[in-house]
């Protein structure tokens, strides 16, 4: 005989609040120790890089414990006036930074871009975040900044889609970049996507001002997968009212077929059918060249 026990797991709820320690950047969970913190309120927080300034993006809120990594680090204080004059005086700080740092750089003859220069609230740490091609000996770089700030020195390589979420520039579509105004994390985005929303595989029309495949193919993906459900593909042959035949475009959004229809030796005719007038008699067989991806495709995929 087999006894099988089934047990319930108890859930341990815990209290956190989510700050963001830069505009549009990633969402840290911290314990709120005992206060009661609205959104968009400065706080300050011990981090590994130091004690930093950040801001409330997520309330206090109970959360499954597992869905942590603890211990949780907790919130030291609410920001005061005065720490919110020295974040302005860092921001300055930044500036003068960044300009020492492009002359140093030149100086050495160092082929990297500096895009952008990070001080920790407490003095302690200054990062440069910089962009290259290639494996950069920046130690005499080092040497020198921490002689000028007299503080630890970090340099950090970045991706191009990180440097294009720092500039918060504006996209092909004539809005802010995405990254820039509400997305938190980068996740993947494949060519698959680009082509599952009828998009010409033009790497010109496809891809943003990092030269990667643009963001908003990932989050528009779903809807195009449940839209094109029912829909045919084209060169499918199919029935319709008006007889049989094959289909040569769709449109996904208004869930629309145009197909050539043909009547015995007469011109085909192509006429526009809702997808629920459309029944598929026989799909096209896909070729090896349709799975092909073109090379300049592959460079700008992430």
């Amino acid at each position: 005989m087999v006894i099988i026990v089934v047990t319930k797991e108890k859930i341990i709820m815990i209290e956190i609040v989510g700050v963001r320690f830069k505009q549009m950047g990633k969402i840290y969970y911290f314990d709120p120790n005992g206060k009661k913190i609205d959104r968009g309120t400065g706080v300050i927080v011990e981090t590994s890089r130091g004690v930093e300034y950040c801001t409330v993006e997520i309330p206090n809120k109970s959360i499954d414990d597992k869905d942590v990594i603890q211990p949780l680090k907790k919130i030291l204080r609410i920001a005061t006036k005065a720490d919110k004059q020295k974040v302005e005086q860092n921001k300055v700080r930044e500036k003068e930074a960044f300009e020492i740092c492009l002359s140093k750089i030149k100086e050495h003859g160092l082929n990297m871009k500096l895009t952008d220069v990070e001080l920790t609230f407490d003095l302690t740490k200054i990062l440069f975040y910089f962009t290259s091609d290639n494996r950069i000996d920046f130690r005499e770089l080092v040497k020198d900044l921490a002689a000028i700030f007299r503080m630890r020195i970090e340099l950090r390589q970045i991706g191009v889609r990180d440097e294009a979420k720092m500039m918060n520039s504006i996209a092909i579509c004539g809005r802010p970049l995405c990254c820039s105004t509400f997305l938190g994390d980068f996740q993947s985005v494949s060519i698959k996507m680009a082509k599952d929303q009828g998009m010409s595989l033009n790497p010109t029309k496809i891809s943003g001002i990092c030269g990667r495949l643009m963001c908003c193919l990932k989050y528009e993906e779903e809807t195009y997968i449940e839209l094109t459900k029912n829909l045919p593909n084209i060169g499918d042959f199919v029935k319709t009212p008006d007889g049989k035949g094959e289909v040569i475009s769709v449109n996904v959004l208004r869930q629309l077929v145009k197909v050539a229809v043909k009547k015995g030796n007469e011109d085909p005719v192509q006429n526009l059918y809702a997808v629920s007038e459309v029944d598929v008699l026989n799909r096209r067989s896909k070729s090896k060249n349709d799975e092909k991806v073109a090379p300049e495709l592959l460079a700008i995929q992430e």
